[in-house]
Parts: C-alpha cells; structure tokens; sequence
C-alpha cells in the first residue's frame, strides 16, 4: 500500500518509518528543505532511539522517501496521513490548528478518487467534521474519506510503542475509511494479539485527550500525596508501590517528580478543558490538574532554595537533566526552564548539563554556562539538582560528585540517586515524597526494608509482564 505522511515531527517520522518497516511504501513530505535534505544524508531531526538505523535500512530498501513535493507524495496514494503540528496559541488556551486546515486545503486537489486521509495528529473533537468540509469544497462528496487515527507514542519509546501498541484506535464514519484502516493494520507483526477499537471519528479525537488527561491526573495525585509523605513522615515510592499492586491503579505514571511537561500534556489537558468550556461542560478534576501542575513547577525552586539555607542569591546551581524526561531530546514545557528561570530571578548562577537536549536548550534558556559532562558542571558548585533522570544522571560516581563540588548538596527532584550512598558519603541531600532522616537512622530503615521492598518489586514487574503478555 502507497502511504503518504504529511509532517516530519515526532509522530511523522516514527509513523511514517514504522509503516515502511511494515512492508508499505511511504513518502514523507515536509516543507522544511533543509530537514528533507538532512533526511536524505540519514541525519535525524530529533532524538529517539532506534529510529535513525530503521530510518536508514527501510530508505535503503526503497520503501521510504522524503520530498517536500506534496503531489508527487500523494498521487496514488491509498492513505494520506496529516502529522502536522497542533501547538497551543500565544493565548495558550485555544489549539492552533492552522497547520492543520493548510494541510487540508493543499492536498485537497491532489488526491485521487477513493484516497483516505487520516488526522494523527491531536486534534479537538470536530476538526475531522472540518477538514471534510475543506476537502469537500474542492473534491465530490463520496469519493474521499477523512478519519482519525491518534497515536500514543511515549517519547523515548516511540518506535517501540508504534510497532507493538496497547491499542489502536479508528474513528470512521464511513465504510471505505474502515476497511482501509482495518487493512492496513491488520497484519504487522506485534499486532496479532492488539485491541483494535473501531469508533466514531469525533470519540477517537476524544480519546486521545481524555488518555492524556488521566496520566496527567495521575501524576499529579502522587505529586500532592509526595508533599504530605514530606509533612507526616511518610516515603512516596513505598506509598506508590502499595498503590500500585492493586491491578485496579497500576504501577505506571506513580512517580513523584517536579510537574509533568513534554509537548503533549500540558497542551492536550488545557485543549480538553476549552472543548469542555466551548460546550458549557465543567471538568473539574482536569483544571485543578493544570493548576497544581503549574503551582508544582514554581514550588521546586523554592526546594534548591530550602536545601540552601533559603537563598541562592551569588550562589552556583547544577542542573543535571534539562529535558522533560529521558531518551529524548524535547524541551518543550520542561519543568527545567521554570525552575532555572526562577532560580535565576532569585540571583542563582546556573550550569546545566543533559546529555542530548541543550541544544534544544540553549534557545530557550540565557545566561546558562551549558556543559558537555556532567562532573565539569558540578565543578564548584554549591548544589547540584537532577531534574531529568537519564541512567549517565542515575549511574554517576558520587565520590567524584562531591570532590568537585564547593559544597555537597544534592536535590533529587526525581528520587533518581542513592540516597543512602550519597549520605555515607557526606552528601546533604533533598529528595521528593521522603521523610528527612539521619545517616544512621536510614542505614537501619533500609536494612530492614531492602528485602520486602525487592519482594514487592519483583511482584510488580511480574503483574506488569502478565498485562503486557509476556508471561501467560
């Protein structure tokens, strides 16, 4: 089957690889020269692992191309995919679906009798009713189709995610839509055994929002329950896990940390509470989220702050992570930006290491000394501040920490370090969702907890590999 992907983001690429990596022909278009040129050379716009070798075998065997020709790509074409990007408005409330509507207004003449052209981009509830009308305009009604077909791609895990999914959504309103889709999805290997949900084309657009909007909500329930284990004494992930054995809640998304961020759900939460508004619908739960999300961010400066003495006025601040989470070199809504544009207004000096993302960074980010090494960041120091928990971040030599540092303090605002090492060794060290204790107290507490915590643990990933299928 010839596939057509309009759009070389995130969603774009890996779609349009994976496809290809299923046997179909796939043409990539983007109006970005230089990005298909690079594409070309096998140079990868973004950073996700495993897509630059499939990006380079499926190119080699012909079944995938780029262009930044749209007739060329989508003439003959039995599926038109439109992978645009939808990013908030200036105003942040209302989606910008600009890319959207140009998109469909350019291939509308294109196309030929019988083409599907599917939004995978996340679009709100009705933008499918919109490009038909778009596409109508121009082409006779009956002899295209438009649907929608979300993605659930976690970044870092993308490729992995594409070629063996939780589930595939279809929403349709037309036979020709469905039975293009069913096909197309219907023999890729790690597909035999996945959900296929068929549906209307407004609730697929639905969905997607309404997925993102829980997981948000998750993570900001443990967030709020991390901040009573500070004030009762209480430890977070012990808590999480509890929680989290119950088959009901779930394991995933129960990690405290410093506010969620990425490009979808801070967008995707405030997009469902504006079609909710648009409809005279109060969604209470999903605006508190955003709210506490947004408080969360600006609270975590003034953590460094506490762990400094309630300053950080001259003082060095390393920051170890930038990007929103690991595996990935994307920096929108990072909670690194909040917290370094804070700590800067209270007279912080920052340096800032991430082990791909400060390219990214540095156009976001001024009057930041960015470092190539994490020790060479830390270097005089007056604490360092994991916000991103890559394993070089998990995995690094404390002793060496501490020597290069002017004073050993740490804030582990992803509970990613060894506390218990990390005090052997001298370290003041703050962390989310944990009762503050003294060397000698922890060192007793973990002895006596070590062995039932590997139990449950070990339990954990048994009920998440039975979910997943890998243990029957």
């Amino acid at each position: 089957m010839k596939i057509a992907v309009i759009g070389t983001g995130y969603v774009g690429l890996v779609s349009g690889t994976c496809f290809a990596e299923w046997g179909h022909t796939v043409i990539c278009v983007d109006k970005n020269t230089r990005k298909i040129a690079d594409l070309h050379q096998g140079r990868m716009p973004i950073y996700e692992p495993h897509l630059d070798e499939m990006v380079e075998r499926n190119y080699a065997a012909g079944r995938l191309d780029f262009t930044c020709n749209l007739n060329s790509a989508v003439t003959g074409a039995a599926i038109v995919f439109i992978v645009v990007a939808t990013p908030p408005r200036i105003d942040r409330v209302e989606t910008d679906l600009s890319c959207i509507y140009l998109a469909a207004c350019e291939l509308a003449p294109l196309i030929t009798d019988d083409t599907v052209v599917v939004l995978k981009s996340t679009v709100p509830v009705g933008t499918g009713d919109v490009v038909q009308k778009i596409i109508g305009a121009v082409r006779k009604p009956g002899t295209f189709s438009v649907a929608s077909n979300p993605e659930f791609l976690r970044e870092g895990l993308a490729v992995c995610d594409f070629l063996a999914p939780d589930r595939v959504v279809i929403g349709v309103d037309d036979e020709r839509a469905c039975k293009r889709l069913l096909e197309l999805y219907d023999v890729p290997m790690g597909l035999q055994e996945t959900p296929i949900l068929v549906t209307t084309r407004r609730t697929a657009e639905l969905i997607k929002y309404a997925a993102n909007a829980f997981l948000a909500t998750k993570i900001t329930f443990i967030n709020e329950l991390a901040d009573l284990c500070e004030q009762v004494g209480s430890d977070v992930e012990e808590l999480a896990l509890g929680m989290g054995l119950d088959r009901r809640i779930g394991t995933t998304f129960l990690a405290p940390g410093p506010g969620f961020g990425g490009s979808c759900f801070p967008k995707d939460t405030q997009a469902l509470l504006r079609t909710a508004q648009d409809y005279g619908v109060e969604l209470r739960i999903v605006e508190e989220t955003i709210i506490a999300n947004d408080a969360r961010k600006r609270r975590m400066a003034l953590k460094v702050m506490e762990a400094l003495g309630g300053s950080v006025d001259g003082r060095t601040i390393a920051i170890l992570g930038l990007t929103f989470k690991p595996d990935t070199d994307d920096m929108r809504e990072a909670p690194s930006v909040r917290l370094i544009e804070a700590l800067q207004r209270f007279g912080g000096h920052i340096r800032a290491y991430d082990p791909v993302g400060i390219e990214n960074a540095a156009s976001m980010l001024d009057h930041v000394v960015f470092c190539d090494d994490p020790y060479e960041c830390v270097r005089d120091a007056d604490a360092a501040v994991v916000m991103t928990e890559w394993a070089i971040i998990k995995n690094l030599d404390l002793a060496q920490l501490k020597n290069n540092m002017r004073q050993p303090i740490l804030v582990d605002l992803r509970n990613a370090l060894q506390v218990e090492a990390a005090l052997q060794l001298g370290f003041r060290i703050s962390t989310i969702g944990r009762p503050a204790c003294a060397e000698g107290d922890l060192q007793s507490m973990m002895r006596l907890r070590n062995k039932s915590l590997r139990t449950a643990k070990a339990s954990s990933a048994v009920t998440r590999e039975r979910e997943n299928g890998t243990i029957r």
